[in-house]
């Protein structure tokens, strides 16, 4: 059952994670820098030359401190750069993105000399189909996000409670198995649940040391050792005691 419990979870995890991830990489690219972040928000057909067999638009990047070079320049970066064609789409604090708009045949020379002047062309072509399948993707996983939340919750709280009385009952068995190879049979031993606070865990122990040192002399005797830290010796003995005991971590946000 727990090994069952653990395969559906992955599955589960892995499938809401990948969800959650592709949706978290897509808003991250929509509030990113000018530079990289998506364009689906932002650009509207009106602002660049399509289905032209001559001309095309341009995105460049242009910091703050260059606007007015900006201005004075695009025309000449270039030949056949049409006249006046620039127009601010975006800015932030950084700097703006400006279309501009030349024959095809001078793309690759306006890009060198706009990059010698500092500024940034972004490569980027104006396809209504594909931006509309940008903000239909970020839709569907929005929602899948939100279909896929309440059902693993729901799944969890039901898993968590059958995990974790199967971990008990194996606390338990392991109570009962170590406590008959150590005193034997027939069974004569009582199992309990101590849940003392921090305060009281030195005396709870002292006690326990104190009423049941009879059961193991050299157990009961190596608590008393058990903080010296011999240099070369590394033996953990702090676990073991006169009496059973086994540990069980209540505090699940801090389990390891």
């Amino acid at each position: 059952q727990i090994s069952q419990i653990d395969t559906d979870l992955k599955s589960r995890a892995m499938t809401y994670n990948n969800t959650k991830g592709n949706l978290q990489n897509l808003e991250r690219k929509a509030v990113g820098s000018l530079l990289t972040r998506t364009l689906a928000d932002i650009v509207n057909k009106e602002d660049f030359v399509v289905d032209s067999e001559y001309l095309t638009t341009l995105l460049a990047f242009v910091p703050k401190s260059n606007y007015s070079n900006w201005q004075k320049t695009y025309e000449s970066l270039a030949d056949m750069v049409v006249p006046r064609s620039t127009k601010m789409i975006i800015e932030d604090i950084e700097g703006a993105l400006f279309t501009v708009t030349l024959f095809k045949k001078t793309v690759d020379e306006f890009k060198i000399r706009a990059r010698e002047n500092k500024f940034i062309v972004r490569e980027f072509s104006y396809s209504e189909e594909e931006l509309h399948a940008e903000k239909e993707e970020m839709t569907r996983l929005s929602a899948d996000k939100k279909q896929q939340y309440g059902p693993l919750l729901r799944w969890l709280k039901v898993n968590f409670s059958e995990a974790y009385i199967a971990w008990i009952h194996i606390k338990a068995l392991r109570v009962f198995v170590e406590s008959v190879l150590r005193y034997g049979l027939p069974v004569n031993f009582q199992a309990m649940l101590l849940q003392p606070n921090k305060k009281s865990m030195k005396r709870l122990r002292d006690v326990l040391n104190a009423l049941f040192k009879h059961l193991d002399e050299v157990a009961a005797a190596s608590t008393v050792d058990a903080n010296m830290d011999i240099p070369g010796l590394n033996v953990n003995q702090q676990d073991y005691y006169a009496y059973v005991y086994f540990k069980i971590d209540i505090d699940l946000f801090n389990f390891k």
